[in-house]
């Protein structure tokens, strides 16, 4: 399969798998793969790799900003090439060594059709515990001068890149450059500011309060893992816009943690809010019936009407 390839930020490649960005990272004599885009791209990611930095070597280690199935797709068969580690949050461990799956997607959170297909996306989980390292302090492994940066609510366990020096920012799923909900804005890839994909948000307070953070940091360039990289003021001016107005902007007015979190702890799922699904269906349905039941009426009626004339 082919991607989208281009350099966003002084050492970092952007790799696109379909809907996904991945980035390779260069600082010094190593590199590291940060997230792994779709299912079925490994060898396009490893030839763009190899290429970026002039040599076959693999990374130093491959970082997973979370391990949803769009940003781990890529994973199992690239670690089938290269023995490195895998480093991710500790709250996102459970997904990633094969003790639980993610909480179910919210197709009521809205916003298009990405967001109705949610329920037939993976939620994992994939087992690579063999190769897991958990981050700990702040720096990135691999990469002298980033440092990770904890952004729940997307996931419970979601961290973010960040590198002082020119503020360049990896930002995840937790702040992203297009309306990831709308196959048609994903498409386009038209660009504007949003915060987590919606569908599979599970804890909108903690989403907020990330997109805060991000803003507080004032990066120059911002490369989201939906969407188009964005860099300068104007950039900046949306991140804070965003920030402000969150609750109103981003947050759903309806569905599953619209106002109530999924609990996850590292073992995975604790609890999660009642599913409203089954109950509008339910309703939709009774709507339908009482819509059909009139129209018969209706419709026996104007040919009673009919035969008497």
């Amino acid at each position: 399969m082919t991607a989208h390839q281009k350099e966003v930020a002084d050492g970092v490649l952007s790799v696109r798998t379909l809907m996904v960005n991945l980035f390779v990272v260069r600082e010094a004599d190593s590199w590291v793969l940060v997230d792994c885009g779709l299912n079925g791209y490994a060898n396009t990611i490893r030839r763009a790799a190899e290429a970026y930095v002039g040599h076959p070597r693999g990374p130093e280690a491959i970082v997973l900003t979370h391990g949803h199935f769009d940003h781990v797709g890529s994973l199992q068969a690239l670690l089938e090439r290269w023995d490195v580690p895998v480093c991710a949050h500790p709250l996102e461990v459970p997904y990633l060594a094969g003790e639980s799956s993610y909480p179910p997607p919210d197709p009521l959170a809205g916003g298009g059709s990405m967001a109705l297909l949610s329920r037939l996306y993976p939620r994992g989980p994939i087992d690579v515990r063999g190769r897991l390292r958990r981050l700990s302090d702040a720096e990135v492994p691999g990469l002298p001068g980033w440092r990770w940066i904890h952004t729940p609510g997307h996931t419970a366990g979601h961290v973010s890149l960040f590198r002082d020096r020119d503020r360049t920012l990896l930002s995840g799923d937790a702040v992203i450059t297009v309306k990831q909900e709308s196959a048609i804005a994903v498409a386009m890839q038209r660009r504007e500011m949003h915060g987590p994909p919606a569908y599979f948000t599970q804890d909108w307070y903690a989403a907020e309060n990330s997109v805060r953070r991000l803003a507080a940091l004032e990066p120059e360039s911002l490369l989201p893992g939906h969407g188009e990289s964005w860099s300068g003021p104007d950039m900046r001016a949306q991140l804070h816009h965003l920030a402000e107005g969150f609750a109103g902007r981003e947050r759903p007015p309806f569905g599953r943690y619209a106002r109530h979190p999924a609990v996850t702890d590292e073992h995975g799922i604790v609890s999660l809010p009642p599913d409203p699904l089954p109950k509008v269906v339910a309703g939709l349905a009774v709507v339908g019936a009482a819509a059909w039941a009139l129209s018969r009426m209706h419709s026996l009626d104007s040919g009673r009407r009919r035969r008497r004339a």
